[in-house]
């Protein structure tokens, strides 16, 4: 196997190659933007340390040896793949990549509506949302910014919380021919749809009800699922504010009763330490606790003041367990 400590002096390999390409040193001397004698120098300095002419003059015209035609076509084929892959890493040096994972129900219904204004103030960034309902390990999968629904409790990442949560129910206004429940004590007559870890004991509770954890059915593991099939009148979810505010906002659901549970978990915005340094990151966490806080604003969160719901905060998992 070669040594690369032996390797010939690059610039001569360079000044050979054009030379033997031209057959012509001052021609060569130009393309490299070096002088004629710098060129000859070069060539017989690389034909004294291989022991072989690469040269012959023949008159006043100078001619490859065969042996030089056969390492020129070397040396060219290897700068090429030099040339090709420096050019390769300037394309990307010049495009800034941000990769972000969120689950598939936040990603899609409300970060994806709002990056375009992330691209618009950033338009050299190029933006990769990958949505998935499992941990994505960041290092490991080469993800710059992960936003996780959850206790916040992630070991070696930089976390900071983006904002919580609230259920309450949400129906399609056509369900049951308009015929809606007037009060909670009434939920137990209605088909109550939910999600895989999301009950709605809490709630029922709350609401100062004993109807009973709903069984049976199907049980969604997909938020968005569950939003989409309430909207199309199959029953009464219990709603996650964030991800139903799109439907709420539209119509198609309405939501019902003014009891709303904080959710046990809150969104958080998590990323490596070594990517926080990365100034695109810097730059989307920027924006996106700017967005948050227009959200915040804009929404009604059951505690502003404006808001008549009616706010519980319960343990779900002493209660449920």
């Amino acid at each position: 196997m070669a040594d690369l400590r032996r390797l010939p002096n690059l610039a001569a390999l360079r000044a050979f190659e054009a030379a033997a390409r031209h057959e012509n040193f001052s021609r060569a001397a130009e393309e490299i933007h070096v002088t004629h004698g710098a060129v000859s120098h070069q060539v017989r300095g690389l034909e004294e340390e291989l022991g072989v002419a690469l040269f012959v003059r023949k008159g006043k015209r100078l001619a490859v040896t065969a042996e030089g035609q056969r390492f020129a076509a070397v040396v060219r084929k290897s700068l090429m793949e030099i040339a090709v892959a420096a050019e390769a890493l300037k394309a990307t040096a010049g495009q800034k990549r941000l990769t972000i994972t969120a689950m598939p129900s936040f990603a899609a219904r409300w970060l994806a509506p709002r990056l375009g204004n992330f691209i618009d103030l950033y338009p050299d960034v190029e933006v990769v949302l990958q949505s998935s309902g499992q941990l994505v390990d960041l290092e490991r999968q080469a993800v710059d910014v992960g936003i996780r629904f959850g206790a916040g409790n992630y070991p070696g990442l930089t976390v900071e919380k983006l904002m919580s949560d609230y259920y309450y129910p949400a129906v399609s206004p056509r369900f049951n021919g308009g015929k809606l429940p007037a009060t909670p004590h009434e939920l137990g007559q209605y088909h109550l749809l939910r999600g895989d870890d999301e009950p709605w004991l809490p709630w029922l509770r709350a609401a100062g009800t004993d109807v009973a954890e709903p069984s049976g059915g199907i049980v969604f593991h997909d938020l968005a699922m569950l939003i989409r099939a309430a909207a199309n009148g199959d029953g009464i979810a219990l709603a996650r504010h964030v991800i139903v505010m799109q439907e709420i906002a539209s119509g198609e659901l309405v939501r019902l009763f003014d009891t709303a549970v904080k959710c046990p978990y809150a969104y958080y915005f998590v990323c490596t330490p070594q990517a926080m340094l990365r100034p695109e990151v810097g730059a989307f966490r920027n924006w996106l606790f700017a967005q948050v806080a227009q959200f915040d604003a804009s929404c009604g969160w059951p505690e502003s003041p404006e808001s008549n719901l009616q706010l519980y905060e319960h343990d779900y998992r002493r209660e449920w367990q």
